[in-house]
């Protein structure tokens, strides 16, 4: 399989092939890579890297508020990463979201509100950071599905959310 991901205004080209049960032929930009790959817990991946010297670590991916989004966590730091964007209308100028009418934020896994960052009446541009969730000791930015302004905020700082509760609504 061979995906598009775009990420900080950067498209990658990720083609990746199944070998063996737990084996995988990675290969990013032309450069290929043997990978071992295990699922742990609901959203996380550990992983095997083949080179030199093997490398090992732990990557989370979690749905993210904008449709077509992910939230990619690797070494404790989030970004956010869009799969066949192009491909599938989500990339583009108006930040991909297609979202029509009121639009709710919501938590993508349980944690805890550390800041909100908006009020309601606030107006917001689509992707623009609104709240910001603890989860899993990783701080995950999330941001307004389209632009527009905030209807309602049902959170405030230090509460903790369950995942899929709405944190705030964009219309």
């Amino acid at each position: 399989m061979t995906f598009e991901i775009d990420i900080n205004g950067r498209t990658r080209s990720v083609s990746i092939e199944r070998g063996e049960p737990g084996r995988f032929r990675v290969t990013l930009d032309g450069t290929h890579h043997e990978v071992d790959a295990v699922r742990v817990g609901v959203h996380g991946l550990s992983l095997l890297l083949d080179g030199t010297e093997r490398v090992s670590r732990e990557v989370q991916v979690t749905p993210a508020t904008v449709r077509g989004e992910l939230l990619v966590t690797l070494a404790g730091r989030t970004v956010a990463a869009t799969v066949n964007g192009r491909r599938t209308g989500r990339a583009g100028a108006d930040g991909g979201s297609g979202a029509h009418g009121e639009q709710p934020v919501v938590a993508p896994m349980p944690g805890r509100v550390l800041r909100v960052l908006v009020s309601p009446g606030d107006e917001v541009t689509a992707r623009q950071g609104v709240v910001v969730v603890e989860a899993m000791k990783m701080e995950n930015e999330l941001r307004s599905p389209k632009a527009g302004r905030i209807k309602d905020v049902s959170v405030t700082a230090g509460t903790l959310v369950e995942a899929g509760r709405v944190l705030l609504v964009v219309e």
